[in-house]
């Protein structure tokens, strides 16, 4: 259940709404996670910019080799790598990601699942070459699919009860790298920031000359960059903008799209009209896991299941040129965001 992580942000728009010509803010960015990363921070002490810049480096560099499912000798894939049902000796830190995960797996009733790896590669989606699975491969393929394949036995060990059982974070990873980063700015007293890693965002504070930061999101049309509204972060309280999307990684077979958003329960791509979710969260690994899992559920159960379990969320549905905004309950009761069409700025 992979999801495209540079949906909603549209870089270009991007420097121009964040960053101001006035004041310079201290900036980073470069290649992460097989992304891009881009960081605006308010330093009150310049000599303190190669120090936060090696720190932050060397973070994204033990994250890549901590949780990058793309590396066979990352922590992730060498217990992947065990094909046994052993208890298996990690990370914390991985043990920590799953759990998270799997609350949210059983609050969307097993639509989302880490371990949704074998179907992905099924359909074709890992090297963009579709395959139309029959019904008999695609009930084997989903036998080896199921959180509940996976235990937790304390808080560094895990153990598969199916030997072939593949972990892939990459639908949490993301936004708690960007988690991470803000951590680090935090520790150097920075107070004013954005972080954003392929599109999925931290910020907190102003910008330099006291504006609020300003993220562009993309309207969610294939083969489209247009913005669709202006998120608008004014209380400069700590809040993150993870954005899901079907409309950038899909496949078009015999006039039926099929999207690379699968749901875990039936092994299929989703079929509901959403092409958008963007969770607004404190806590950017929270809302990193919640908007695939938003996602997958769709509007019409995802709203339900977000307003049960206070998540900010902003769906988008299309059904054919018509295009439907919808907002959980929280994000209508969370006055620290606003937002404006892309027209009127």
């Amino acid at each position: 259940m992979k999801k495209n992580t540079a949906l909603t942000l549209c870089l270009a728009t991007y420097c121009l709404l964040s960053c101001t010509k006035k004041i310079e803010l201290s900036h980073l960015e470069g290649f992460a996670q097989g992304t891009t990363y881009h960081i605006s921070y308010d330093l009150k002490d310049p000599a303190e910019q190669p120090i936060i810049a090696n720190e932050i480096t060397n973070e994204l560099n033990r994250l890549d080799a901590a949780i990058s499912n793309y590396r066979d000798d990352s922590t992730i894939e060498q217990f992947n790598a065990q094909l046994n049902t052993e208890p298996q000796a990690t990370t914390a830190e991985i043990v920590d990601l799953i759990e998270l995960a799997r609350s949210v797996s059983k609050a969307s009733h097993g639509c989302y699942d880490l371990t949704i790896k074998p179907l992905f590669d099924l359909w074709g989606f890992k090297k963009d070459k579709f395959n139309l699975p029959n019904d008999e491969t695609l009930q084997q393929t989903l036998t080896l699919v199921g959180m509940d394949k996976l235990e937790t036995l304390d808080k560094t060990h895990l153990r598969k009860t199916l030997p072939n059982l593949r972990v892939d974070l990459s639908s949490i990873g993301q936004g708690y790298s960007v988690a991470r980063i803000a951590t680090i700015l935090e520790s150097h007293q920075v107070t004013n920031y954005l972080v954003e890693i392929g599109g999925e965002l931290k910020t907190r504070g102003k910008k330099a000359d006291g504006t609020a930061w300003r993220i562009a999101m993309e309207k969610p049309i294939a083969n489209e960059r247009k913005i669709e509204k202006i998120a608008v972060f004014n209380s400069g309280e700590p809040m993150s903008l993870m954005p899901s999307g079907t409309y950038r990684h899909y496949f078009d077979s015999n006039g039926k799209r099929y999207s690379h958003i699968l749901d875990a329960r039936t092994g299929k791509p989703v079929t509901h009209h959403t092409v958008s979710a963007t969770v607004f969260d404190p806590n950017p690994t929270i809302a990193d896991a919640w908007s695939t899992a938003l996602l997958c559920l769709g509007s019409e159960a995802g709203i339900k299941i977000a307003n049960e379990n206070g998540i900010a969320a902003l769906y988008i549905d299309q059904d054919g040129e018509k295009i439907t905004e919808r907002n959980t309950q929280p994000l209508d009761a969370m006055h620290s965001i606003t937002f404006s069409t892309a027209a009127g700025n």
